[in-house]
């Protein structure tokens, strides 16, 4: 009765080892399922964000062109600021400034001033900046370069 017992006890710890072997197994896809949906969810918001900044661009040029001819006000300074704040909490970065080594892949080259003492292209003029949100280029500065001839 003692062997009886062995054997459906060694039957029962199998079957024990199998569901348990299972049980993990599809906790762990579980795992990976939830992960990947996490990661599908931050990829499709940063998406979202990037499309609703890009809209929001000329807004930014409005706003520059606004503070470069019209005197500063409170108001304006008020807006500029909130703006800014806002954006910034965002992830937003203006780029471009004057004397910045030229890079293609976030500069757009207008004019090219020749230069005999340059040795290489840098930006001389930004005629209008350039945003990124992260990694993300929303738009290259568009600028005016010195370099070589």
């Amino acid at each position: 009765m003692d062997a009886t017992r062995r054997d459906g006890g060694g039957e029962a710890e199998r079957l024990l080892a199998e569901r348990t072997a299972d049980l993990q197994r599809v906790k762990a896809e579980y795992d990976n399922y939830r992960k990947q949906v996490r990661r599908d969810r931050m990829a499709v918001r940063e998406i979202a964000v990037a499309n609703v900044l890009t809209a929001l661009v000329p807004v930014l040029d409005a706003v520059d062109r606004a503070c470069a001819h019209e005197p500063l006000t409170p108001g304006l300074k008020d807006i500029v600021d909130t703006l800014w704040a806002q954006l910034g909490a965002l992830g937003v970065q203006g780029f471009g400034e004057e004397g910045d080594l030229f890079d293609p892949a976030c500069h757009e080259a207008a004019v090219h001033h020749a230069s005999q003492a340059a040795e290489g292209l840098v930006c001389a003029e930004i005629l209008r900046s350039g945003y990124r949100v992260g990694d993300r280029l929303l738009r290259p500065a568009f600028v005016a370069v010195t370099g070589p001839v």
